[in-house]
């Protein structure tokens, strides 16, 4: 692929932008150690608590409790008291509650919500301020899911002690960095992997589905991180709620398209359709349980992981078995791998919780940046391709030049103009034609310097036709010229067919005392098209010329071009003293009546043996 100016400056703008996010994350680093956490503390109740009616028991520290529950009760006290500015921040996802500090209380509850998701907590962030919150406080906790979908109380609720800024602190400061991550994982899929195909030469079917995966990544990473405090600037807990998950589900089903993509095998592709179709209808269903009020989002995520699992591994098995017959399932497993199964993990872990880490955004990182590495490897293939490709275009000139200098060759042009000279005081008439005639016939091999893919059979002929003209003035009557054209409609490389009929007149009918008759057929079978040169002159010995020595560079040129070009061979037979015959079979199904556009690189495989 030629280097172009254009592409010069994509890559650099890759650089740019490469640069550019290595600088921000470098920023956001120095900005989010500028911000003071003394204005936003997390606390918790010191005191005692009860889950589902069981025995009081002392509240751990920054959890509180880690038993799952439906409902729990905590009492005691803030860890921090509140000063005068601060307030009491609560926040809360999919869970209920209310607060009691003796006279005062708050909660989250919508009591004017009439929706049919009223009984849906979702998110939210209240604050309260009252001199009562640092006496006594009482926590009812309410859990209206199953309790096997939660870790520990810190996933569902937690308390700081704040200013009116103190949240976006907190974003900014702990939340900053992986905020930076998510959004340059979707930059580089909106921006880089569609900019490193065109660098690559066209559309990379691998970076474009990965470059889908990559926005929908960074965009899902964007909610979760931020999902508990969407809140501060959505006014809408079951909103916030739903739209975080709906984006594991568009991110889920970007996932399966990435693998689907990606198959050759066509039963694993059908196969591919069938999971991504049961998921999307599973999704579906879901979405309408959650319009009509029957079930919202955050209560069908069992139903949704488990159809995702069972998929994304059928889908994954299927990839593993195209290892050996299709190059990218390699990369696209080695891509997907990471993702998946931190995606498992989190799943799972949401249910049994072994530990309260989430791996999807170290997951999606690794993928993203085995990605980098295989765009960094292709890059670098393809600038010694592109160099590659400059020395080639170098090699390509000189043979075209050296094939054209192969058909003009001094003796011919002595013998052309010594013969056009003698016919000038003898026929001047026949002297003018062969004149025009010679220059077309220049003119030909001139033109061959430009033609980068085969041509027309009739246009060929007629080259051929000019040069036996002149071959005709030289020999006379020794030379008889016979055609028996019976198919015309294909193609061949250009000035391919003369070396052998000039083979011929020089060592057949030329070597003839009495002279003799070329004649050039061409004939169409069911699977090939033919061109027959023969002719009755002294023939030869095809063993002894086998072992002569010599390099029959010429005849290697023909051979490889019609090979390299259309798929082509050259039989030839001859026997002493009879004559020889050279077919030329040109498959149909390398062949078309029209010029191809693919032929530049082969065409410059010739060029080593002329050298």
């Amino acid at each position: 692929m030629k280097l172009t100016k254009g592409r010069l400056v994509i890559m650099a703008a890759l650089l740019l932008i490469l640069a550019t996010i290595t600088g921000l994350v470098a920023v956001t680093l120095v900005q989010a150690a500028d911000f003071r956490e003394e204005n936003i503390q997390k606390v918790w109740l010191n005191g005692v608590y009860s889950a589902d009616g069981s025995d009081w028991q002392e509240t751990l520290p920054e959890k509180m409790t880690n038993v799952r529950f439906h409902r729990a009760t905590i009492r005691g006290r803030l860890s921090q008291e509140i000063v005068p500015g601060q307030k009491l921040v609560v926040v809360s996802n999919n869970v209920w509650y209310e607060l009691y500090a003796e006279a005062y209380g708050g909660t989250n509850r919508r009591a004017d919500d009439v929706s049919r998701l009223k009984d849906t907590p979702g998110s939210a962030v209240r604050f309260f301020e009252s001199d009562d919150l640092n006496g006594e406080i009482t926590l009812e906790l309410s859990y209206p899911y199953t309790p096997f979908s939660n870790r520990d109380l810190s996933d569902l609720l937690n308390l700081y002690v704040s200013d009116d800024n103190g949240m976006f602190s907190l974003i900014i400061r702990h939340k900053l960095l992986l905020l930076t991550i998510a959004v340059t994982i979707g930059f580089f899929g909106l921006l880089a992997f569609p900019i490193a195909g065109v660098v690559l030469g066209g559309i990379n079917i691998r970076y474009l589905a990965f470059s889908l995966l990559s926005v929908v990544t960074g965009v899902h990473l964007v909610f979760k991180i931020l999902y508990p405090y969407l809140p501060l600037w959505i006014d809408d807990p079951v909103l916030c709620m739903s739209l975080g998950e709906a984006t594991v589900h568009i991110f889920c089903i970007s996932v399966l398209v990435f693998l689907k993509v990606s198959f050759r095998d066509p039963i694993h592709n059908r196969i591919g359709n069938v999971v991504l179709a049961g998921y999307s209808a599973v999704v579906i269903m879901i979405f309408l349980f959650s319009l009509t009020g029957f079930r919202d989002l955050y209560a069908c995520k069992p139903i949704s992981h488990l159809t995702f699992t069972v998929g994304a591994v059928a889908l994954g098995i299927c990839m593993f078995r195209e290892i050996k017959t299709n190059r990218d399932a390699v990369h696209t497993l080695c891509t997907l791998v990471p993702i998946t199964a931190a995606m498992v993990f989190d799943a799972l872990n949401a249910y049994l919780g072994f530990v309260n880490l989430s791996l999807l955004e170290w997951g999606t990182a690794l993928a993203l940046l085995y990605q980098i590495v295989t765009l960094v490897i292709d890059l670098r293939k393809q600038y010694k391709e592109t160099l590659r490709y400059q020395e080639m275009q170098r090699e390509l000139y000189e043979s075209r030049v050296a094939i054209m200098v192969s058909q003009i060759q001094p003796h011919f042009l002595y013998n052309s103009l010594t013969s056009i000279a003698m016919m000038c005081s003898i026929d001047p008439e026949t002297a003018q034609e062969a004149t025009i005639t010679f220059a077309d016939y220049l003119r030909g091999n001139m033109d061959s310097l430009k033609q980068k893919t085969p041509v027309p059979f009739e246009r060929e002929l007629e080259h051929l036709k000019k040069y036996l003209y002149i071959e005709k003035l030289r020999f006379g009557d020794d030379l008889n010229i016979a055609y028996d054209i019976q198919a015309t409609d294909f193609v061949l490389p250009q000035l391919s067919i003369q070396p052998l009929v000039e083979n011929a007149v020089k060592h057949g009918v030329g070597m003839k005392r009495e002279g003799g008759t070329v004649t050039i057929a061409t004939r169409e079978t069911a699977d090939a098209f033919e061109i027959i040169i023969s002719d009755d002159g002294v023939g030869f010995d095809a063993e002894a010329v086998k072992d002569d020595g010599r390099s029959h560079i010429g005849m290697d040129n023909v051979r490889r071009r019609l090979r390299e070009m259309c798929g082509g061979e050259v039989v030839i037979t001859s026997t002493v003293g009879k004559g020889t015959t050279a077919t030329v079979i040109l498959p149909k199904e390398h062949n078309r009546t029209s010029a191809q556009t693919d032929s530049q690189i082969t065409e410059v495989n010739h060029a080593h043996t002329l050298r």
